[in-house]
């Protein structure tokens, strides 16, 4: 077997409406719907599906709860312009900016966190 991409990961949230403002607004996604009213944040060849706490799509996660979740996000930006777009939407910042190892060697990355309190890290590789 081989694994080509992530195509789409699930994230069980409080309010599928707080969680759409959030991923689209701070993090520039485009929230899309499908299915059956379903709720999505879509960004390059990837998509984060929402499921309300208590109202999973079966199968789910084993033990699916809000705020388990800790993403790495790759932009093109630079880490200052995301911190200043950070600051003006008074996001707060957790820990940042800061070198770690990405899936394809080193990146500067942001800490935040969305409205479930999931760890969001915000990383540009050096160019």
């Amino acid at each position: 077997m081989n694994i080509n991409r992530l195509d789409h990961l699930v994230l069980t949230v409080r309010s599928v409406e707080a969680s759409c403002t959030f991923y689209q607004e701070v993090l520039g996604m485009e929230i899309i719907t499908f299915g059956e009213e379903r709720k999505a944040a879509s960004f390059g060849q990837q998509k984060i599906n929402f499921h309300e706490v208590d109202k999973e799509i079966d199968p789910k996660a084993n033990t699916p709860l809000p705020g388990s979740s800790d993403l790495c996000l790759i932009t093109s930006e630079t880490p200052i312009v995301v911190l200043q777009h950070l600051k003006k939407l008074g996001v707060a910042v957790v820990l940042g900016p800061v070198e770690r190892t990405g899936a394809l060697g080193s990146i500067t990355s942001i800490y935040i966190r969305d409205p479930d309190y999931n760890l969001i890290e915000i990383s540009s590789y050096a160019s």
